[in-house]
């Protein structure tokens, strides 16, 4: 756990959430300043701060539940679909440093975006480029 992290309090009871679903390792509550009805917060109990930090049973416990959860929040505000997204660093809009994942009902006509919305303007890549791209994200992994 975390001291200065709002997630951990919540997860130690010291701050109060809407909790919807809980297990040994995860916890999820709706978001407490939603950009939907249903916006719900899925996080690992334990501290960690990007998806990289979790081992592969916590990622697995986690996605587990996020692929629970979706379909019933989706179920329970009648949605029509959802945005189930994460954002991984402060680069990247994560504004509690804490894995979450954001489960996003969305609604016929609601004026939101797809995810693609979030990346700005689009790099315009070479072949070359991304075969150079690929074969450094495979040599990370084997490394």
């Amino acid at each position: 756990m975390s001291a200065d992290c709002i997630f951990c309090s919540i997860v130690d009871g010291d701050i109060p959430a809407r909790t919807v679903h809980e297990t040994d390792d995860v916890l999820a509550f709706l978001d407490a300043n939603p950009l939907a009805r249903g916006h719900t917060l899925v996080i690992p109990k334990s501290h960690a701060q990007h998806v990289g930090d979790l081992d592969d049973g916590l990622a697995s416990d986690l996605f587990a539940a996020v692929t629970e959860l979706t379909p019933r929040v989706q179920a329970a505000v009648d949605a029509d679909g959802a945005n189930v997204g994460i954002n991984d660093g402060e680069a990247a809009g994560q504004e509690v440093p804490h894995v979450h994942v954001h489960i996003i009902p969305r609604f016929e006509g609601d004026g939101g975006a797809p995810l693609h919305a979030v990346g700005g303007d689009r790099p315009d890549l070479s072949d070359d480029e991304l075969d150079a791209i690929a074969a450094d994200v495979s040599a990370a992994l084997d490394g």
